[in-house]
């Protein structure tokens, strides 16, 4: 590696999600190798997440807001994204979605730049048939498509995208900032405004509620179980979005009104990791789950859907424990063996920072991004950009 390079990490918007923060780790890695100089654009100047993204300092985040795919205003913005990508002397554009991906590989392919790289997060039960389809097309734009796991990768090949074009870099995770806390118990709970009790064991789930795929309907049925077992059990749902006061009517229908902890978008992370018992994620789909790495870099007992990606990272039996998607009775019986047997717990826990801090820290992630980045530009300067033409299949 010699020459610098300028890589556009376009995204949807600033919201609290995996795959925001993503890319703003990696923009983060990129500007500190200095090799790949990062370029922030976006959809939308919005969400909680745009402070974090200024202070990385890499200059005016410019904003495309879309109003549809085949309108006037679709034309502008691709024009004015063509021209920030060639002011930034971008070598690189690299989406994060679905609406990013259609806006983002297209003005990269206008622009005639050398490395255009599409990304899919997910396998199904996040699309209608008419987007998947419609990104499916969207993708021969690219030089590459980046799927953040195996699973995701094995969708997409089935499902008709080249496997040549499609790499697989998993998501990094920053072990420092979920890293294992020593901190008080009561300052920790107190944070999170959890109580006090000591006789209390905490089961924690951190998923947005912003959509039914996550599940959360399975963990409060599975609390449900838990509790009769284990009495003294207390359950915290970080996490927010509509689906919240939903979800609170269903803990009040099983009665979980005084063991339920709906903590909604949570600042404290560490801590809330530090005080939980143990880490549950209940996802029907997922393409390779962050919060599972967050819980096994901070060396907690995780139990998961075996969906997606989780059997890429979670040992079944030695760092965790894999359950069906929606089989709430198995979750109960495990999250209750592992309160059951705290020791047995912790071991789980330090096995799988162990393989976080082997196969899923940020240095990793960097030298796949880079690579990948590299033999985009690869087969880019091996072809040659046609015509644009994008079918109506609806968004």
């Amino acid at each position: 590696m010699a020459t610098k390079r300028n890589v556009c990490l376009l995204l949807n918007s600033f919201d609290m999600g995996g795959a925001e923060g993503q890319i703003l780790l990696l923009a983060r890695l990129l500007r500190d190798a200095g090799y790949y100089q990062p370029h922030l654009a976006c959809l939308s100047r919005s969400g909680v997440l745009l402070p974090e993204a200024e202070r990385l300092g890499l200059g005016e985040i410019p904003e495309f807001p879309l109003t549809g795919f085949y309108d006037r205003n679709m034309a502008t913005q691709l024009r004015r994204f063509t021209a920030f990508l060639r002011e930034r002397e971008a070598d690189v554009v690299h989406t994060d979605g679905f609406y990013t991906n259609v806006f983002g590989l297209a003005g990269g392919a206008l622009a005639r730049l050398h490395g255009r790289v599409g990304f899919r997060g997910e396998t199904a039960g996040w699309r209608t048939p008419r987007q998947d389809m419609f990104e499916r097309f969207v993708f021969r734009l690219a030089h590459l498509v980046h799927a953040n796991s195996e699973a995701v990768k094995k969708y997409l090949v089935e499902r008709g995208v080249p496997e040549k074009r499609v790499t697989v870099v998993y998501n990094g995770v920053d072990t420092e900032r979920v890293k294992p806390v020593d901190v008080a118990r009561d300052h920790a709970l107190k944070k999170l405004a959890l109580p006090h009790d000591s006789r209390r064991r905490f089961v924690a789930i951190v998923a947005n509620m912003r959509h039914d795929v996550k599940d959360h309907p399975m963990f409060l049925r599975a609390a449900k179980l838990v509790r009769a077992k284990v009495p003294d059990a207390a359950f915290v749902l970080a996490g927010e979005g509509e689906l919240m006061e939903s979800l609170r009517g269903l803990a009040a229908e099983l009665k979980l009104e005084n063991d339920a902890f709906f903590i909604g978008r949570c600042d404290h992370i560490p801590e809330l990791l530090a005080v939980a018992d143990v880490c549950v994620l209940t996802s029907k789909a997922e393409g390779f789950s962050n919060s599972i790495l967050e819980y096994m870099a901070a060396a907690r007992a995780v139990v998961a859907t075996d969906v997606g990606g989780a059997r890429e990272v979670i040992a079944d039996g030695e760092s965790g424990y894999l359950v069906q998607s929606g089989d709430d009775e198995t979750l109960a019986a495990r999250i209750v063996s592992l309160l059951l047997e705290p020791e047995r717990a912790q071991e789980m826990g330090r096995r799988g920072r162990q393989i976080v801090e082997q196969k899923f820290s940020c240095a990793v992630q960097l030298e796949r991004t880079q690579e990948m980045y590299d033999r985009a530009i690869a087969v880019g300067s091996r072809l040659r950009g046609g015509k644009i033409s994008v079918p109506n299949f609806g968004t």
